[in-house]
Parts: structure tokens; C-alpha cells; sequence
């Protein structure tokens, strides 16, 4: 919920899973966050990254690595 300032006011926002829009709910405990940083053309870091929230559900699942190798590679 926000208020008229655009300020979210909510003390709980959950976050979605990157590969199945799952919500991740408080009590997933299996769930990661992880912040993949952007290279140039030097492979060097430039500063940026993406954040990948993953739900345990697909942790558990053999296909975790190939999907998440093929989701940065693009």
C-alpha cells in the first residue's frame, strides 16, 4: 500500500522467485537473493548488477544451474 506521497507503507513486501513468479513467502527458508554484476567489454565490473531471487522450490530442483547460466548469459 502507498500513501499520497508514493511511499510504500507496508512493513512486509515479498519478493517473487526470477524464474517461476512464485511469491517467496517469510517462511521459505530454502530462498536465496544473489546480485550478478555487469562487465564491460574489458571484463571488468562497471558497477551495475542484477538481483536474481530464487524460491527454494526451484533450489531443490535439478535444473537450478543450467537455467540460471543460461538466464545470465543473455
Amino acid at each position: 500500500m502507498q500513501n499520497e506521497e508514493g511511499k510504500l507503507t507496508e512493513l512486509y513486501v515479498p519478493r517473487k522467485c526470477s524464474a517461476t513468479n512464485r511469491l517467496i513467502t517469510a517462511k521459505d527458508h530454502a530462498s536465496v537473493q544473489m546480485n550478478i554484476g555487469h562487465l564491460d567489454e574489458n571484463g571488468i565490473h562497471n558497477g551495475h548488477f542484477s538481483t536474481f531471487a530464487l524460491c527454494g522450490f526451484l533450489r531443490a530442483q535439478i535444473f537450478l544451474q543450467s537455467w540460471l547460466v543460461n538466464y545470465v548469459l543473455k
